[in-house]
């Protein structure tokens, strides 16, 4: 089946639909699919757009708001994760994924899908190190930290795709896997980019979670976008055993969605010919997520996911053949996800703004049905349950003025670095944050140049490039040696680097209410873990 990739959307829908309509007039080709790899930007009305970490002048309604409201309707099912420019408070509803628009299926934090027995798997957000061992406990209101907290990735989703063990066809992410670039044209990536050179140079750029989840999962294709650059790359995997099969993953980057741009990639993907039209649940994932569901924490507490370290009675959540197939006895061997599409949000209406619309904290019916048929926490009603016995507890202990006692907590202070996370990286879209005046965003570029475009989108066709049978890096292409000293481009951007300084970290073992114990170790690959964070 034919699939269409998109990198960062940012609500531009109608331009996305517009460009693979045109696909098929022209050269009468139909998607099967359509993939977005995050920015996807599901805006439903103006609260929504205070729940986006963008500066103002980059926030906009676009067109979302018309599929949500059943005004138009998605040509083609798509299929897309988050990045680090949503509307949070919309994507929050649906933390174990769903329905953000008829036709329009959200992956989640994390989650694993198939569609005609082609297996998709996704991860939300992008990486830092400073959330990356808290649990989801953001929900609007957001304020200035938990606006951008609340789309960086957690330790818990990883864990979950860690147990993984059948194969995985296709995944997304949002932020780059770590490393990566060294298995493409590095060289042509940083003459088009050449502020990425002292993060690549010392192997700092991207996410170090992603780059985790690529070696274990070893998919065929893996698609991100973020960085606004296209860019392919050809890994071959190293084989754990002389019996395992070698495996390589086809990487690719993708550019934003803009007119005139290369934002589309079309691939052939084998399928399962038998296989039905509908988008379906994947049963191993599943009972992972019943597994892992006593792991789930919706505080602030830090903590770090069961291991073979002598502190955990129990390291291993993959799942037996038994219990997928206790999933597959529940929904009665239908694995078809239901359109089960329920607006819980006003839509915008053009006609009459409302400025002032203030986002609140919602439970979406979709997560309470899926939670309900397969005995899995809502994490939305954990969180406001914790809201309430935080606030009753804070009462309590004013009157009272009680001390907390002294049994240990998550939040007890360390003289260690908890942040065991290991990594931390630069990147200029998050960045620009914080740089109300700067406009670098959007100035996008392809590893691999389009010819000049004509002045008309309408009447332009290079947004889509039909990707040959073989993403391979060709010859001229390959990767640059270690070794090779890299063209220094002048007036590039720098950005200095902290130290790196070895410490001792602090292991707390979690409960499955996220609460601590006390017991204390140090951490043994301490070489890779101990990289300071930079968004202190």
């Amino acid at each position: 089946m034919k699939v269409a990739v998109a990198g960062c959307c940012h609500g531009a829908l109608d331009k996305m639909y517009e460009t693979l309509e045109l696909l098929q007039r022209r050269h009468n080709v139909r998607p099967d699919l359509l993939l977005c790899c995050g920015d996807f930007q599901a805006v439903r009305n103006e609260a929504d757009l205070r729940c986006m970490a963008v500066p103002a002048k980059y926030r906009h309604m676009q067109t979302f708001y018309r599929y949500y409201s059943g005004e138009k309707k998605a040509p083609v099912l798509t299929v897309f994760i988050g990045g680090n420019h949503e509307a949070s408070n919309h994507l929050q509803e649906l933390p174990y994924g769903g329905w953000v628009a008829p036709n329009i299926y959200y992956l989640g934090y994390a989650g694993v899908v198939r569609f005609r027995g082609v297996r998709i798997g996704g991860i939300s957000g992008i990486f830092k190190s400073h959330d990356y061992r808290k649990g989801h406990f953001e929900c609007p209101p957001y304020n200035q930290q938990t606006i951008r907290s609340a789309y960086h990735v957690r330790n818990i989703e990883v864990f979950k795709l860690k147990q993984l063990k059948r194969p995985m066809d296709i995944f997304m992410s949002h932020d780059w896997p770590r490393s990566i670039y060294h298995y493409g044209n590095k060289k042509q990536l940083l003459k088009m980019k050449s502020f990425f050179r002292q993060e690549v140079e010392s192997n700092t750029l991207g996410s170090p979670a992603a780059s985790e989840l690529l070696q274990h999962l070893k998919p065929t294709y893996w698609f991100s976008a973020h960085l606004h650059v296209k860019f392919a790359a050809f890994m071959q995997h190293e084989t754990n055993s002389k019996e395992e099969l070698p495996k390589a993953t086809k990487f690719l980057a993708l550019d934003k969605c803009l007119p005139h741009r290369d934002f589309l990639q079309i691939i052939d993907v084998e399928h399962d010919p038998n296989a039905g039209d509908s988008l379906e649940y994947d049963a191993e994932w599943i009972a992972i997520l019943k597994a892992t569901n006593n792991l789930v924490n919706v505080t602030q507490n830090t903590w770090n996911m069961p291991e073979k370290n002598g502190l955990h009675a129990k390291w291993d959540y993959s799942v037996t053949e038994e219990a997928i197939k206790e999933v597959l006895e529940e929904l009665n061997h239908d694995l078809k996800i239901p359109c089960n599409f329920t607006p819980t949000a006003a839509c915008y209406d053009p006609s009459k703004p409302q400025k002032t619309m203030e986002p609140v904290h919602t439970i979406n019916p979709q997560t309470t049905e899926f939670c309900a048929q397969f005995g899995l926490t809502d994490i939305n009603d954990r969180i406001q349950q914790a809201k309430e016995e935080g606030s009753g507890r804070a009462e309590c202990e004013e009157e009272e003025e009680e001390e907390m006692d002294s049994t240990g907590s998550a939040e007890e202070p360390s003289e260690y670095n908890t942040d065991n996370s290991g990594l931390s990286s630069f990147n200029p879209d998050e960045i620009m944050l914080d740089e109300e005046g700067g406009d670098e965003d959007l100035s996008t570029c392809s590893v691999d140049p389009s010819p000049d475009h004509p002045p008309e989108f309408s009447t332009s066709f290079s947004d889509i490039r039909i990707m040959p049978d073989s993403m391979a890096v060709s010859s001229d292409d390959a990767m640059d040696s270690n070794n090779e000293e890299l063209e220094k481009s002048g007036g590039s951007k720098q950005v200095e680097e902290k130290s790196s300084t070895e410490r001792s970290l602090k292991r707390i073992g979690g409960d499955e209410n996220g609460n601590s114990g006390v017991k204390k170790i140090k951490r043994r690959n301490q070489a890779i873990y101990a990289a300071e964070d930079e968004d202190k």
